[in-house]
């Protein structure tokens, strides 16, 4: 039964601006039953100064370090009742241009109506003694602020929202925040970053707000218009995007047809030939094509590359094939060009001999790839600085966007991009947008791996537009041809069975056991993975053996995988428990969003280094580098031993374990199991169901996605050649 407290806050003891939590010494209490003098009061609320009245609801807990404690569920201030009171609390520093002394002389003017002509004549401030213009209007906007966020924390808390959502509500609309909520509490879901239409319908439900109100519809499109983007696409069909919100909303579709048109008219969407895209989706995709038309459409200076191929070619003790000097040719000669391929046909060799002929030229050169991980690997395959595209493009976390575009472009004569495949069309917009009018542009990647996990298909659209110049590479070179890994690699792209090597074959590196049961599969991968494998191979299994899963959910998903594995590998030890999973001391681990302030990406593989289990935090090594987790950022964290390919992407491991079978039915596909393989640097196991494997080999739908980029395109060259 939650307990209702009444106190005077004496002082802050720790607070954090960003969360909203805060730690309060509170005194003078009424509602603590026995317990004598201040108490601390913990939890998720408005700022609120010393001298400060609270009603708080909650219950006590015992913390390991830091004894009882009252954790507050809700927190609500009132307003003072005394004159020496009041005068504490406006002079608690809570209002920016208030201390003691003009809180004072604020309270000897107005005595107990301060907070009255505060809220409601702000213009009588100039009445108070040594008070000028300027600090007037600071002390009007301070005070405006703060009780904009009690506003809001107040109205939130009567209508169901969590205290965070009330700070991120905040922080969003500023003062305008509580009317906000109050006149249109759907625009949270279409404007505030993790508020999402659920939590808008239940806030504009407890208002009064009726279930066909034409702004619940909006929302509703807009909800469901963004699940069809994450799922990639750039855009989703009108009719068939009513009918979904419809169905959700349990309203007609004319009400979600008249929705549309209204979000169109707002500038949220763009309707184009029955195709409905968000607003920053659309000018993404119009950006790229306008782009790379125009760099296509700007005569390129050939650069001459023999004398340098020569030397390439000596100095390495290798000679290009007539492919390879094909795309090194087309580079030379062109403003764009895409190099595609899989594993073992001499793509980065391509790249180091297009580097020699740039540097020939005294162009200046940047390296890039999507990830951090990708990014380390173009470094050391070049001998040269390459970095991610964010960093390339200079990302600011506290604006969301990047300081390089066209205004500031990129200094740089060319920019060679790695690992394209994981680009998604926004990416592509803000990396075309940094460069130069003269600059060249160089995309390597891999289009017959799964596309980049935001939506679009920019290299796959890009090559099948058929008007940037591209070379395919398919010719695997006699050193990669004795990898097992890369001829079935190349099998499975023609839907042919994968050869697995005998059993006692001393230099074999990849192996398909069959298994056809969940259950059965998963025993195996254990086996595998704590034993078997680092035995005959002396792999690491807990740092270079990576089992990679279609999905999630299931006996052989992701979540199950990973206990079972912890559970073999790290049982034991320091631990800490978050949202159901334990995290230990040595366990493997990924990030799962990016972090631009930490410099940590969306699928970068760290270890847990140490644990404070009375702070709640965990220090993770990423790469050399450790990074502080507190518990309120461990959402961004899941365990590793086990991810799924799609989190894959752009990554190479020593060792990969793939698990396919028939409840993985609704993933599988060609490039879902080539995508997988290709992880692999030094050996691939698939512990497979032989009719899981023959599902996805047949299955070339290549994850399809909806948009109009190639077309787009296709007319913007038209257009600029003409």
């Amino acid at each position: 039964m939650p307990i209702t407290l009444t106190g005077e806050v004496e002082r802050v003891t720790y607070e954090n601006e960003q969360s909203g939590f805060r730690v309060l010494r509170v005194g003078k209490v009424e509602g603590a039953g026995k317990r004598r003098g201040p108490i601390v009061v913990v939890g998720v609320y408005q700022p609120v100064g010393p001298g400060t009245r609270v009603r708080a609801t909650g219950d006590f807990v015992v913390d390991s370090r830091h004894g009882e404690q009252f954790k507050a569920e809700v927190l609500l201030p009132v307003e003072p009742n005394t004159i020496e009171g009041l005068a504490r609390y406006l002079g608690s520093g809570i209002v920016p241009g208030v201390g003691p002394v003009y809180a004072r002389r604020i309270v000897d003017t107005f005595g107990l109506d301060s907070v009255r002509v505060l809220d409601h004549q702000p213009e009588r401030l100039s009445e108070v003694q040594g008070l000028g213009a300027r600090r007037v209007e600071q002390i009007k906007s301070g005070w405006a602020a703060q009780r904009g966020v009690s506003s809001v924390m107040m109205l939130l808390q009567t209508h169901g929202a969590s205290p965070q959502l009330a700070v991120r509500i905040h922080q969003h609309y500023g003062a305008k925040a509580a009317a906000i909520v109050q006149r249109a509490p759907y625009r949270l879901a279409m404007d505030v970053r993790g508020i999402g239409f659920k939590t808008a319908d239940r806030i504009a439900r407890s208002l009064g707000i009726a279930g066909d109100h034409p702004e619940r519809a909006q929302a509703g499109a807009w909800h469901e218009l963004g699940a069809v983007v994450e799922q990639g696409h750039a855009f989703a069909l009108r009719e068939e995007l009513a009918m979904r919100a419809a169905a959700m909303l349990e309203i007609d579709s004319g009400h979600v047809e008249a929705a549309i048109d209204a979000l169109w008219a707002a500038e949220r969407v763009v309707v184009e030939d029955g195709a409905v895209y968000p607003a920053w989706m659309y000018k993404a995709e119009k950006k790229v094509a306008e782009r790379l038309a125009m760099l296509e459409a700007e005569p390129a200076h050939a650069l001459e590359t023999g004398r340098t191929l020569t030397e390439f070619e000596a100095r390495g003790k290798l000679e290009l094939s007539p492919s390879q000097r094909s795309a090194i040719e087309t580079a030379a000669q062109h403003r764009v060009v895409v190099i595609t391929g899989g594993p073992g046909v001499g793509k980065t060799t391509i790249v180091r001999a297009i580097l020699e002929v740039f540097h020939r030229h005294k162009l200046r050169v940047r390296l890039a790839a999507p990830t951090g991980r990708a990014a380390k690997r173009m470094a050391e395959a070049t001998e040269r600085e390459a970095s991610t595209l964010h960093r390339l493009l200079e990302f600011e976390p506290r604006l969301g966007r990047f300081q390089r575009d066209e205004t500031s472009p990129l200094d740089a004569d060319a920019v060679i991009v790695d690992e394209s495949s994981m680009i998604d069309v926004p990416l592509a917009a803000s990396l075309l947008d940094a460069l130069p009018r003269s600059c060249r542009l160089v995309i390597v990647g891999d289009a017959d791996q799964l596309p980049s996990v935001g939506p679009g298909a920019f290299l796959r659209d890009v090559i099948d537009s058929r008007v940037v110049p591209t070379v395919r590479l398919n010719e695997i070179f006699r050193q990669a041809e004795e990898s097992r890994i890369v001829v079935n690699a190349h099998r499975i792209l023609q839907g042919e069975l994968p050869q697995s090597a005998e059993p006692d074959d001393p230099g074999a590196d990849f192996f398909v056991i069959a298994r056809k049961s969940p259950e059965e599969a998963a025993e195996t991968i254990r086996e595998l993975v704590t034993s078997r494998i680092p035995r005959r191979f002396s792999f690491d299994a807990r740092r270079e053996v990576q089992v990679l899963t279609p999905m999630h959910r299931g006996p052989a998903g992701t979540i199950a995988l990973n206990q079972m594995l912890q559970a073999a590998l790290n049982p034991s030890g320091p631990s800490l428990e978050h949202r159901g999973t334990t995290y230990r001391v040595g366990d493997k681990v990924m990030q799962l969003k990016n972090d631009y302030d930490r410099e940590v990406y969306n699928g970068d593989l760290g270890e847990v280094r140490e644990i404070d289990a009375e702070e709640r935090e965990l220090l993770v090594r990423f790469d050399q580098r450790d990074v502080k987790y507190e518990e309120s950022d461990l959402d961004a964290l899941t365990l590793a031993y086990a991810t799924s390919v799609h989190k894959s992407q752009g990554s190479e491991y020593p060792a990969v374990v793939i698990p396919l079978l028939t409840t993985h039915f609704v993933m599988l596909s060609r490039n879902l199991v080539y995508t997988a393989v290709t992880r692999a640097r030094k050996l691939c196991v698939l512990v497979a169901d032989p009719r899981a494997l023959r599902v996805a080999l047949a299955e070339i739908r290549r994850e399809d996605r909806r948009t109009k980029l190639g077309e787009r395109l296709q007319r913007a060259v038209r257009g600029a050649l003409a």
